[in-house]
């Protein structure tokens, strides 16, 4: 499954491609001399631009290889996700975009505190930070671990290579840098998508169509059950999940907060969310189509599912044969749902022409840089605004905070770097500590709500609805393996109802407590 060697035109690419990058940090560098221009641009970008980045920071080496591996093992029931932006995005010119810029300052969660004291905006901050180091490493692990199957080149190498590189470009030339390059890399990515598209249709053989007729036949372009249960996956707990989720990005993440501050007026800061998000829905529909169509392709082509089955059974197996009745036993009770994720990383080891692997490999490399560049630089200015600047040095001038925010660009990329090579020997801790500040972070949409929303939220109204919003979400997360005696505590919803029900219950308790503490107090 590994490529033999990258050809000259291969390498060729992805030279040009990292020179590219780095060139670009080094561009932007003048630009990146002060607080402002690091962190917002100096509130100077055109609206497509920063739409791009919005699109790319979506993007990640996961929805390169994780989406087609979803569909190709079931559906497109995970593209009703996609479906949900518009509503989110609706939601978020019309209020979250105006209120950031006019009323909000650099960070995302300095209002929390002016709304419900510091214990809000402190416990934001270090879920919004613990939740960027895990994305960070995560992201970084899974790219590589796709470059090694395609390149054969050491995974612990890839890692440090690409957090160098992403950690130099995006501290020499601040947000600026960040989003010019997520444009490109948005680019390259949806370039590298489409070559894919191309080739796996041209090698049908009976042509496009059978493509098609195959996918539909085995019910790949469904969007779920669309029945009235919260247990299972339907179309409407996606629909819910994705609402919920997307506001979470548009509303309360740094992430796309700093965005709407570098645009260069309030028009174009709403235009970007709409541009990114437009953008988004046709280029993750065309990942569920290529999970798809290698379906077909695989049904077509017996003798290369046959060897995706068998790369997987050996790598599971070091020291079983390929060639041996266990091995091929093994590999014919395996189901699609079981290597989806291997069959594209396999497609293009093995039935690119020369030249296009370098494009499609800097693509991988695209769709994790465009979300790493983004949570380092996010990430330290939340270090600077929420910590430094509010508690260690609140008369910082003007030369300290700037290297004091190129520091912690270098200590997050060091992090992020160093959990992703932790990953590779205990991956089940980190898996671990994903999922508990997943925990904590379920509950900053419903908090943010509570404040955005109601005027009569108060204080006390805010810490009750957190707490037992915190329980519920901790319930419905961590009850999933109850058996025996304590298996009635079981949580009977789907675990993507989690953030749904966790920050309605936040804001609804909250809004309950702001009433009775409310008359109390009068």
């Amino acid at each position: 499954m590994i490529l033999a060697a990258l050809r000259t035109p291969d390498i060729v690419v992805l030279f040009v491609y990292f020179a590219l990058l780095i060139g670009a940090g080094f561009y932007f560098r003048k630009r990146s001399g002060t607080v402002e221009g690091f962190t917002v641009a100096n509130r100077s970008l055109p609206g497509w631009v920063v739409g791009l980045s919005i699109f790319g920071t979506y993007l990640s080496s996961n929805t390169f290889i994780g989406v087609p591996g979803q569909a190709y093992g079931s559906n497109w029931n995970g593209f009703v996700f996609s479906l949900s932006l518009p509503i989110a995005a609706f939601i978020s010119v019309k209020w979250f975009v105006p209120f950031y810029r006019r009323h909000a300052g650099l960070s995302a969660y300095e209002h929390l505190e002016t709304r419900f004291g510091a214990w809000a905006r402190v416990y934001a901050v270090v879920c919004y930070l613990l939740t960027q180091v895990s994305r960070v490493g995560t992201i970084m692990f899974g790219v590589s671990v796709g470059l090694h199957a395609l390149t054969g080149w050491d995974i612990a190498t890839i890692i440090v290579f690409s957090g160098a590189a992403v950690t130099l470009y995006t501290l020499m030339g601040g947000i600026e840098a960040v989003i010019w390059t997520d444009a490109i890399q948005s680019v390259v990515l949806t370039v590298g998508a489409v070559v894919v598209v191309i080739l796996i249709l041209t090698g049908m053989p009976e042509g496009p169509g059978q493509a098609i007729q195959l996918a539909e036949e085995a019910g790949k372009f469904s969007l779920g059950d669309f029945g009235p249960s919260l247990a299972s996956s339907t179309f409407w707990v996606i629909l819910m999940y994705g609402i919920v989720m997307n506001l979470t990005n548009f509303g309360i993440d740094q992430n796309f907060v700093q965005r709407y501050h570098a645009a260069e007026s309030d028009k174009a800061a709403g235009r970007s969310v709409w541009f990114g998000s437009l953008i988004y829905i046709p280029v993750a529909l065309m990942f569920f189509f290529i999970g798809s169509i290698l379906f077909s392709y695989g049904e077509a082509n017996p003798e290369f599912l046959a060897e995706v089955k068998l790369e997987m059974v050996t790598a599971d197996s070091p020291g079983l044969a390929k060639d041996s009745a266990e091995a091929k036993r093994l590999a014919s009770e395996m189901k699609p749902s079981d290597y989806g994720d291997k069959v594209l990383p396999h497609f293009i080891a093995n039935k690119i022409p020369a030249g296009l692997a370098g494009l499609l490999i800097a693509a991988l490399f695209a769709a994790a840089m465009s979300s790493i560049d983004t949570s380092l630089n996010s990430s330290s200015t939340i270090a600077l605004q929420d910590f430094y600047r509010r508690w260690a040095r609140p008369d910082a001038d003007e030369a300290q905070s700037l290297r004091f925010l190129r520091v912690m660009t270098v200590v997050w990329g060091i992090i992020g770097t160093g959990v992703a090579l932790a990953m590779m020997g205990v991956e089940s801790i980190l898996d671990a500590w994903w999922k508990i500040s997943g925990v904590f972070a379920g509950g900053m949409l419903g908090l943010f709500l509570l404040g955005f929303i109601s005027r009569r939220a108060n204080n006390a109204g805010a810490v009750t609805g957190a707490t037992v919003g915190l329980l519920v979400i901790l319930w419905l997360t961590f009850s999933t393996g109850l058996t025996g005696e304590l298996e009635w505590l079981r949580s009977p919803f789907h675990a993507h109802m989690t953030s749904v029900i966790g920050t309605l219950s936040i804001f609804l308790i909250g809004l309950g407590a702001s009433q009775v503490f409310g008359r109390k107090s009068d």
